[in-house]
């Protein structure tokens, strides 16, 4: 049986998300959903699928920066047997899977220009090739709905995505707001999820005592509804005793309420603290682990390529080029050496380390702790 998702909270701003789920639920016009990484963007094209009269066909979301340019385009289009070295066989792809449902294009800011010409040309003719094909094949019934964290219009006037491909998609815009700007949600969010997670781990539903729910309400929760999702989880595993207080939070939501989060001090100065840098602030200063915090979030769909990358070069900068020193400062056993690396090659993270070794040292001792990566 399909479980059924559902938006959860009582803020005004979420009773807005609401209202225009509803208004994009009636028609099968495109829908632009933006928001900070995990905001929960996939649940609003969810909510959207299920309200409309495609809701018993299917619904498909691809990630368009989980995969290299000609990846994608096969995963979007399919491919022909023999296209490419490992075609052995015809593949359809996920817009031919999609057919009288809904597609999720998450992440579509992180489309090549040449993507964004191809996805744009199936918008305008509802025809698709496949990778490898000399035809055409019959135009497809697919409503299609893209998602990402970026702020289009200033790729647009940077170049680096198609103005016209930015109006035929951003017909219905939803945005959805960060944690941070609906407070008053944080606690019913947080019941929720121990709700979900008693029943996983077969635990009791823990009690929070009023001045750690003072500390998870005033948490700027940079990692917005997926983290609080994670800390939920923590808080049932290590509440042995069912009873939520300031010593059983994690070390993250604590230290924030002894200085300024990095959200805070942003506005203060007027400037905007990037997520890698939110981040690489969390594994460095807060403990957090890289498989956690980066790793589950990115197969998720919750960070970008790039994002990872930008995160990797602050801590290559941090241990001058040392990737082993990196796995132990973003706060993984040594021996995950091999799997981080992989990991990082896999979905082309990986930044090279040589350029690192001139810069001065950020961790004592690390100079002489060098090793090739």
């Amino acid at each position: 049986m399909k479980k059924s998702v559902t938006m959860v909270g009582v803020s005004t701003a979420i009773r807005g998300v609401e209202e225009e789920i509803q208004h994009a639920s009636r028609s099968d016009a495109k829908v632009l959903i933006t928001g900070e990484s995990g905001v929960g963007k996939e649940i609003v094209a969810r909510l959207i699928h299920e309200g409309s009269a495609r809701a018993n066909g299917p619904f498909v979301t691809i990630n368009c920066a989980g995969f290299p340019d000609g990846l994608l385009e096969s995963e979007l289009f399919g491919h022909v047997k023999g296209s490419f070295t490992d075609a052995h066989r015809d593949k359809r792809g996920w817009l031919e899977a999609s057919h009288g449902g809904t597609m999720l294009m998450d992440e579509v800011g992180e489309m090549s220009l040449r993507m964004q010409a191809i996805l744009l040309r199936f918008l305008e003719t509802g025809e698709i090739q496949r990778v490898g094909s000399d035809r055409t094949l019959p135009p497809l019934d697919v409503r299609v709905i893209t998602a990402t964290h970026r702020r289009l219009l200033e790729h647009v006037a940077e170049k680096t995505f198609r103005e016209d491909l930015y109006y035929r998609l951003n017909v219905i815009h939803i945005a959805v707001p960060p944690l941070r700007e609906r407070r008053e949600d944080v606690f019913m969010l947080l019941n929720h999820f121990f709700r979900n997670f008693s029943e996983t781990h077969r635990m009791p539903v823990p009690e929070v005592r009023p001045e750690a729910l003072v500390a998870l309400t005033n948490y700027d929760w940079p990692g917005n509804v997926r983290e609080l999702r994670n800390v939920a989880e923590r808080l049932i595993l290590r509440c042995r005793d069912a009873v939520v207080t300031m010593d059983t939070l994690p070390i993250e939501v604590l230290r924030a309420g002894e200085r300024p989060s990095p959200v805070t001090s942003s506005a203060a100065t007027g400037t905007a603290v990037p997520p890698h840098r939110q981040l690489f602030d969390r594994l460095i200063q807060g403990g957090a682990s890289f498989w956690s915090e980066v790793y589950e979030p990115f197969m998720a769909r919750d960070l970008t390529r790039h994002e990872v990358r930008e995160l990797v070069r602050l801590g290559l900068e941090h241990t001058r080029g040392n990737y082993k020193l990196l796995v132990t400062s973003f706060n993984m056993p040594p021996e995950d050496y091999k799997k981080f690396l992989n990991f990082l090659r896999k979905y082309q993270c990986h930044v090279p380390f040589q350029r690192f070794r001139m810069m001065p040292a950020s961790l004592p001792g690390s100079s002489s702790n060098i090793v090739s990566a």
